[in-house]
């Protein structure tokens, strides 16, 4: 391969071609996310009116609050894709590639038997359910809605079991795979809502069909293509089903399972404070900056999702130093997160005027400052969350999260009650109750990487 006599040119093919495997892997990996990602932004940005053009407003409203009610049934997860994660990093790290492929035969096993549990419970419960009620749509609606509920939750509880290969391609440091798989699925949807809008008339059950069906062939499709190919020697086996290795995968779950919920509780309670405290108007506000500034906590977990999984490998084998500069690598990219988040800040009031239109959304300085420094809270702790949990070192992390949702409630009833401070005392409480995150994980970082301390550190 050519590459034009320049030193620019020189720099970059070496950056990415040069190094530790592990870190040319890694820097690959973010990359080709930052190319996916844009792609599937651009996507959802053009699916958005396609799709609006096929049904009204209020028929994709049901679509999203279905979907959103029907999510909650991840939670039967209990974190186990999670520990498989861990747990298939660290068996291909030691090369036990038997092992490996039990942890992705017991997982497949567990998964489909909860799953289809469900489903065949759902089947039995949806007749008697009244989702018109429940929706509160108009009562002639109910067979179309009772018809795409069960579409929903069919694609959902199968999704679940498929989607198993994209937590098999971040385990083994390919994120930008599993991310390929997201896009290729957003394509293939924009492409039958496509073929709707210029064939047929609007349809609720259609959409929601194209909606479920698209992704749904394209995981069964990596299922298929990984399997026979890069992972056919941890393709999953009847007879390497062992119940008994599940006890690892869900002792390891349950402790993700517990760390997720607290962070659903934190974010799902802050609505509801901001409409019983200010009113739902500012409920608008509050989400209007969380998904400003949210945009470099996105950037960030492109950069930082590698690093889980390529700790896994580099702890195993004592590969401190790697560990060590990718910290300082992260450390830099903070900086320039800063640098670009205070511009943010800086320009936020044109920003919010030029895309939400002038006078559509009353948006006060506080608000944004508090939400650039709850982010920049969130982006610091990351990188050490990353890598604990890329080690299992958990417990810690595991009390903090059940201490937080508390906390972080208590704080801001304080702050707004006895204070009266503004829809801002949900970002400060925010950056109260994630004391882990700037805190508890730098410390437990530098006790086990610096110092070289077990005991609770580890844990």
């Amino acid at each position: 391969m050519n590459f034009p006599d320049s030193k620019p040119a020189t720099y970059i093919f070496n950056l990415f071609t040069k190094g530790h495997e592990r870190s040319i892997r890694a820097k690959q990996n973010i990359l080709s996310s930052i190319f996916i990602k844009g792609f599937s932004i651009l996507i959802s940005l053009i699916m958005l009116p396609l799709t609006l053009s096929y049904v009204n407003a209020s028929q994709y409203g049901i679509w999203l609050t279905l979907s959103s009610i029907v999510a909650w049934f991840s939670f039967f997860d209990i974190g186990l894709t999670q520990g498989l994660r861990n747990k298939f990093a660290e068996a291909k790290a030691k090369n036990d590639d038997s092992l490996a492929r039990v942890y992705v035969s017991t997982t497949y096993a567990i998964l489909g038997i909860t799953f289809f549990s469900l489903w065949v419970i759902f089947m039995v419960v949806n007749q008697w359910l009244d989702w018109s009620a429940i929706l509160k749509v108009p009562s002639e609606m109910k067979g179309e809605v009772t018809i795409l509920a069960l579409v929903v939750f069919t694609y959902f509880c199968m999704q679940f079991v498929f989607r198993i290969i994209a937590t098999i391609l971040i385990a083994d440091q390919r994120p930008a795979l599993s991310s390929l798989l997201d896009l290729l699925g957003q394509l293939l949807c924009l492409l039958i809502i496509f073929i709707l809008v210029k064939t047929t008339e609007g349809s609720l059950i259609k959409l929601g069909l194209a909606l479920c069906i698209s992704p749904l062939v394209i995981l069964i499709g990596a299922n298929l293509f990984f399997y026979k190919g890069r992972y056919e020697r941890f393709r999953p086996r009847f007879t390497d089903i062992k119940f008994s290795y599940g006890r690892d995968l869900l002792n390891l779950g349950i402790i993700f399972f517990v760390i997720q919920v607290a962070a659903i509780i934190q974010f799902q309670t802050a609505n509801i404070i901001i409409a019983r405290s200010f009113g739902t108007a500012d409920v608008t506000s509050y989400n209007v900056v969380y998904r400003y500034f949210g945009v470099l906590n996105m950037l960030t977990v492109i950069f930082v999702t590698p690093f889980w999984s390529a700790s896994t490998e580099a702890f195993l084998k004592k590969d401190i130093e790697w560990i060590k500069n990718g910290i300082k690598k992260y450390n830099l990219l903070n900086l320039l997160l800063i640098g670009a988040g205070i511009l943010m800040l800086i320009f936020s009031g044109v920003i919010y005027r030029f895309w939400l239109g002038e006078g559509k959304v009353n948006i006060p300085f506080s608000l944004s400052l508090w939400g650039f420094l709850y982010f920049n809270v969130i982006i610091y702790g990351s990188k050490y969350v990353s890598f604990l949990n890329g080690i299992n070192a958990l417990r810690l992390q595991f009390i903090s999260s059940l201490i937080s949702p508390f906390l972080y409630i208590a704080a801001a009833l304080i702050l707004i009650r006895f204070y009266q401070s503004g829809v801002y005392s949900l970002f400060i409480a925010s950056i109260i109750a994630n004391f882990n995150a700037f805190l508890i994980a730098p410390l437990q970082y530098h006790m086990i990487i610096n110092k070289d301390r077990r005991g609770i550190w580890i844990k």
